[in-house]
């Protein structure tokens, strides 16, 4: 079983390596006479809102990319045996208790399926699409748990839930096939920060640890080279839109119906930035520190992609301006010194905290695919 398993995950990493050929022209449509991808499912596939040709194998099987059920923590100083500053985490803080995901664990899972304090939770990567995003996996007064499908829509993973088996789209949280046809997860605001940030900002926090009950290279990044503006995505059908490279990151927004994307090379560059979406005013973060998860083969040694949040400018009534310094943010009125998390850490407002507002570090085409109707901003 062990053997069968292996050969899975090298085939994988040939197939996301590109050393596979045409994969995308290989795999048979979904709904084609003896098609091998809706095999062994027990999903009601006459209740749909996509056609099943929009899906595709990734490679490994139902649950060949094992999910992680029984998630075990460890504190941030235990943590940093093995984990180092400038890794990439996923931040994600329900009441008073801040967990972190480091992506050197969720690149080989994908799925955790958590309970922080009493709120089941998933925690969710999507390497092909840099994706990170959480949900509460309670709907309807039901916890569902959530696997890997071994498909993907348009390069995005496909999830599925253990209850009926319906499919889901990683991206968006909508069920696309079964019993849960177009119900939709509701997403927990999480941020993609270095674990240094995480640990000065929640030096009480808890880490997810190495212990997974599984065997992976975790430290490593089997995706080598993916996150690079002149590659063009894997796995993927479609035709990228073409305001944007394909591989540029992009905060993402979509508030009050509105769609909205923010280059990295834009946000990076001004570090700070104020805009208006419907009625909200809102400004972005935009700081160093935390590597790519998908650079380099040892994830501490890959470039710099930064850390950013997005966040309501005002505090009990008062609108406040920025200024980046030091790889943090200063407040004009009060002088105040805030963190990537909307925190402020010293300063007359010490303590206060801004709101946060829902956002992701996603790769261009992979948001723009799904939301093609998104504003792509530009410098004003």
């Amino acid at each position: 079983m062990h053997f069968l398993f292996t050969k899975i995950v090298l085939t994988f990493t040939v197939i996301l390596l590109g050393l596979a050929g045409n994969v995308c022209s290989q795999v048979p449509p979904a709904d084609a006479p003896g098609s091998q991808i809706t095999k062994g499912w027990k999903t009601n596939l006459e209740k749909r809102s996509i056609d099943l040709s929009e899906l595709m194998s990734g490679g490994p099987p139902k649950d060949g990319i094992p999910a992680i059920d029984s998630p075990k923590f460890v504190g941030v100083s235990e943590a940093t045996k093995w984990l180092n500053s400038n890794e990439p985490v996923i931040s994600l803080k329900v009441g008073n208790e801040a967990r972190a995901y480091p992506l050197q664990i969720l690149m080989w899972h994908e799925i955790v399926n958590d309970d922080i304090k009493g709120q089941p939770v998933t925690v969710t990567f999507c390497p092909l699409c840099y994706t990170a995003i959480a949900f509460d996996r309670r709907l309807d007064g039901k916890v569902l748990d959530f696997g890997v499908s071994g498909m993907l829509r348009h390069s995005d993973m496909v999830m599925y839930d253990r209850q009926t088996e319906s499919w889901w789209q990683q991206i968006s949280g909508e069920a696309l096939v079964g019993d849960l046809t177009g119900k939709t997860l509701s997403q927990l605001p999480s941020q993609i920060v270095s674990f240094g940030q995480f640990t000065k900002a929640f030096p009480e926090g808890k880490v997810l640890s190495r212990e997974t009950g599984h065997n992976r290279a975790y430290g490593s990044n089997p995706y080598r080279g993916y996150d690079d503006l002149t590659k063009t995505p894997r796995l993927f059908r479609g035709k990228p839109d073409e305001r944007l490279r394909p591989m540029e990151k992009v905060i993402a927004i979509e508030l009050d119906s509105i769609s909205i994307a923010y280059p990295h090379t834009l946000t990076r560059k001004k570090r700070v930035l104020y805009d208006r979406i419907g009625k909200t005013e809102i400004v972005i973060f935009h700081a160093d520190g935390a590597a790519s998860a998908l650079d380099k083969e040892k994830i501490s040694e890959s470039k710099d992609a930064g850390s950013t949040g997005v966040f309501i400018p005002e505090i009990d009534g008062q609108k406040l301006t920025f200024v980046y310094n030091s790889n943090e943010f200063v407040d004009e009125q009060t002088k105040s010194r805030w963190n990537v998390f909307g925190h402020a850490i010293e300063g007359k407002l010490k303590g206060k905290q801004l709101k946060q507002i829902r956002h992701g570090d996603y790769f261009a085409f992979a948001w723009l695919v799904f939301k093609p109707k998104t504003e792509i901003y530009t410098e004003k």
